[in-house]
């Protein structure tokens, strides 16, 4: 028999059980599809990432707090709370440094009449604007005097705006919101800047500073300081003077730990980009699991195709088919079972994956060689589980096969 007709026979099998075929294909649609999706968002992510990190220019340089021994015990980066203004005012001094900008933030509900939102509200000074290049859409940005002041003045992103008046082109200037009972004048609203997926500053209130730690945090720590070098050629002198101006604040011994991280714009990008490329491979090594129990079902329905097949088998061997016939029979209707699910699979993952971008607001991307590896994963599933039935199929004898009732 040749290999066009063993195809022909083990697909008239399969069509002659389309629910059993279908429901076994399931966990290899599922697993492939989820697999395809967590590809395509996480390389979404990361290239979104990456155009915002690079948008920010190429002299942004970000502080931010480092580790700190507390009673013998080391905490993580980013675990304590060592910056403070007093760094500000020490790294304002360095030639290289065009514009510094501290920066601190949480989550508070806001409230504009009967509207109210989740927004995370940032206090900053009128530095901010140049560092982080802010374009205004209407009003203006805050100023010295509104930081020197505790102004209760705020700036608004237009995702802001859109969650408290319904309209992203509504004229909220003047108008006053609440933040945890505090009253703030909104005198300015941002340009559009888009989201990453995991952040988006559109959705963010910026008020000063001095403010934002008096009337909301009740604390004078910083998240980080923000600070932009003179030129693109001076990043490195301005990184060493910086690293060096801290340390001497901070009473930095030498040969100890810094408790704080100065990062520039490569720095960043490779850690965001790490983050997001072990978060991708971690969720498709989860999915990767349903292509495993996948697999396992086919191994599964194909041992009772098998059982439910013997006098089948049996009368086929009677007259003339040859061992290899019968397992290249049922080790293609366990391939066609698993390409089938790959191809269907592939599709579906497009699908979740465009869908996941529409609602994170970003790009996905699915490459070629994505596409192609999950296809042959699939092919592979079903030779590596179809071999096991297939070869139970082709070692029956005949005599045996024919007496089974």
């Amino acid at each position: 028999m040749n290999f066009l007709e063993s195809i022909r026979l083990s697909l008239r099998a399969l069509r002659a059980n389309k629910l059993r075929s279908a429901l076994t294909m399931l966990g290899i649609i599922i697993g492939v599809a989820a697999v395809i999706a967590m590809v395509g968002i996480g390389n979404g992510a990361t290239a979104s990432i990456t155009a915002r990190i690079q948008g920010m220019g190429s002299n942004l340089l970000t502080i931010t707090p480092g580790q700190s021994n507390s009673g013998g015990v080391k905490g993580g980066v980013g675990s304590s709370t060592t910056l403070s203004m007093n760094d500000v005012d020490k790294i304002k001094l360095g030639t290289a440094v065009k514009a510094v900008a501290p920066f601190t933030d949480n989550d508070f509900q806001v409230v504009l009449g009967s509207g109210n939102t989740a927004s995370q509200i940032s206090g900053t000074t009128e530095s901010y604007e140049v560092v982080k290049n802010v374009t205004m859409a209407s009003g203006r940005f805050i100023t010295k005097a509104d930081v020197d002041s505790n102004a209760r003045v705020a700036v608004l992103g237009p995702t802001v705006v859109t969650n408290l008046m319904g309209d992203p082109n509504a004229n909220i200037i003047g108008q006053v919101i609440k933040i945890k009972d505090v009253p703030f004048q909104v005198i300015g609203v941002t340009t559009a800047t888009g989201s990453n997926g995991f952040q988006s500053s559109d959705d963010m209130i910026i008020a000063p500073i001095t403010t934002v730690q008096a009337r909301l945090l009740g604390k004078k720590t910083l998240r980080n300081i923000l600070v932009s070098a003179s030129s693109a050629d001076l990043m490195q002198t301005a990184q060493d003077d910086i690293t060096l101006e801290m340390e001497k604040a901070h009473k930095i011994q030498a040969g100890k730990a810094d408790d704080f991280k100065v990062q520039n714009q490569a720095d960043m990008l490779a850690t965001m980009q790490g983050v997001t490329q072990t978060l991708t491979m971690l969720l498709g090594g989860i999915a990767s699991i349903s292509l495993l129990v996948g697999g396992i079902g086919i191994m599964n329905i194909m041992l009772v195709s098998v059982t439910e097949r013997t006098r089948e088998i049996g009368i086929r061997k009677a007259i003339g088919a040859k061992s290899k016939d019968i397992l290249l029979q049922f080790l293609i209707e366990a391939v066609v079972l698993s390409v089938l699910g790959g191809g269907i699979g592939i599709a579906l993952g497009y699908g979740g994956s465009y869908l996941a971008g529409n609602a994170l607001t970003m790009n996905t991307s699915i490459s070629p060689t994505s596409v192609l590896l999950a296809f042959g994963f699939s092919a592979a599933i079903g030779i590596v589980f179809g071999v096991f039935p297939a070869r139970k199929a082709a070692a029956m004898d005949p005599i045996d096969a024919l007496r089974y009732e």
